[in-house]
């Protein structure tokens, strides 16, 4: 059998070729290496939980060693170190809040909490502690499992403001998790403040706290210096409540002005 191939096969043949030929030259041109003066830095990991997700520029405040706690940390009395217990990668409540060396103004922090076990202990005996964020703003860490209606002093919540949205609470002895983005005041150039400390606050995975404002220092403050930076307190609160893979992703108070 004989096929024919007419010469308007043969024009649409060749305008075919020219256009994978144009085609070919196009995804050469058009390379990563053609972009490189626009997208100089790689981009940044997907955050996930623990610290085997820590994004770039994270600061690694607790990995489970004892050098850690004395490399980051002091007791609430800056001149004095940090006390608490570190045994199989953990670090225990004791004694007196800790806080961080180092002070921060916007921030995600990453950490993990296990109350322990007391069923003959109510409210705020139940495992009682604390995240401070600037060691101004309290999130509260709370055994409140079980709890039908959580309010402004159970677990999750803006210690003493805002109660958590949600109940995402794990029973005592298991591992939670907060993921904490927070948004320091903001002030005008005569020093007044024009915009209140917002959080968002993930508890397990859950959002319990959506941009969040908060009014003001929560009880735990070491300070109420709002328009400076502060350091991250973890409270001891007569409980011995367990902490682990915690670290701390300072953000920029913003981002390119530029589209």
């Amino acid at each position: 059998m004989h096929f024919r191939i007419s010469n308007r096969t043969k024009r649409l043949g060749k305008v075919s070729a020219i256009g994978l030929f144009s085609f070919a030259i196009g995804v050469i041109m058009f390379t990563p290496a053609a972009c490189a003066q626009e997208r100089v830095n790689p981009a940044q990991p997907v955050v996930t939980t623990g610290l085997s997700g820590m994004p770039n520029g994270a600061i690694p405040l607790f990995t489970g060693k004892e050098s850690d706690l004395q490399k980051y940390w002091t007791a609430r009395d800056p001149s004095k170190p940090a006390p608490w217990p570190v045994a199989n990668g953990v670090m225990t409540s004791s004694q007196t809040d800790i806080i961080t060396k180092q002070k921060f103004t916007d921030f995600q922090l990453h950490l993990e909490f296990r109350e322990p076990y007391m069923p003959n202990a109510q409210g705020q005996a139940r495992g009682n502690s604390g995240v401070g964020l600037q060691g101004r703003y309290e999130i509260q860490v709370l055994d409140s499992y079980g709890l039908a209606s959580p309010g402004s002093g159970d677990c999750g919540a803006v210690y003493g403001e805002h109660a958590p949205l949600l109940i995402a609470y794990k029973p005592p002895r298991a591992w939670q998790t907060y993921d904490i983005m927070f948004r320091a005041p903001r002030f005008d150039a005569s020093g007044k403040m024009i915009e209140k400390a917002h959080v968002t606050v993930l508890l397990n995975g859950v959002c319990i706290q959506n941009n969040q404002s908060i009014n003001g220092a929560t009880g735990l403050q070491l300070d109420e210096n709002y328009d400076q930076p502060g350091p991250l307190l973890l409270q001891y609160h007569n409980n011995s409540v367990e902490y682990r893979n915690v670290w701390i992703l300072p953000l920029p108070l913003q981002g390119a002005n530029h589209y």
